[in-house]
């Protein structure tokens, strides 16, 4: 209260988060109580796995059919296929909302390793360093790439 007694300040302290594409105002500990699904990587996800379904079903013999049936870049497949070859447990925290922070699409698109553990070490690193970077991917990814070398 003021000297006078009619004025009330609150300050909540707030910060900007990018979810899903959107910026979103949160307090501290929030993203801990109420963990946020990321839309954006969950409809990537199902995609990704729907078209490995129609390739492995026989529906498309080729990425390029299958990207030319959806009307989408071949490449495009191609990358959003690698997510298919996510540990489960990465799976898993992604679509229940418990992905590291910072992480996005176009990371999850670059080249990843094949084995699990490597995937994990790899998740937790770098999108560790996007978050501190501020969010920004191309930061990471450069290590990405690095941490997949050693």
């Amino acid at each position: 209260m003021s000297e006078a007694g009619h004025t009330l300040t609150v300050v909540i302290p707030l910060a900007v988060k990018i979810r899903g594409g959107r910026k979103a105002m949160v307090t501290p500990g929030v993203l801990v109580l109420d963990a946020r699904q990321d839309i954006t990587l969950i409809k990537a996800m199902a995609r990704a796995f729907r078209s490995r379904r129609m390739l492995e079903t026989g529906q498309f013999a080729t990425v390029q059919e299958l990207a030319a049936a959806e009307k989408i870049n071949a490449s495009y497949v191609s990358r959003v296929l690698r997510i298919t070859l996510l540990a489960p447990d990465i799976v898993e925290a992604i679509l229940d909302g418990r992905q590291p922070e910072g992480m996005t699409l176009p990371g999850l698109m670059q080249p990843l390793p094949v084995e699990w553990e490597a995937q994990r070490d790899i998740v937790d690193w770098t999108f560790t360093v996007a978050a501190l970077c501020g969010g920004h991917q191309g930061l990471a990814t450069s290590g990405w790439r690095d941490a997949a070398r050693a």
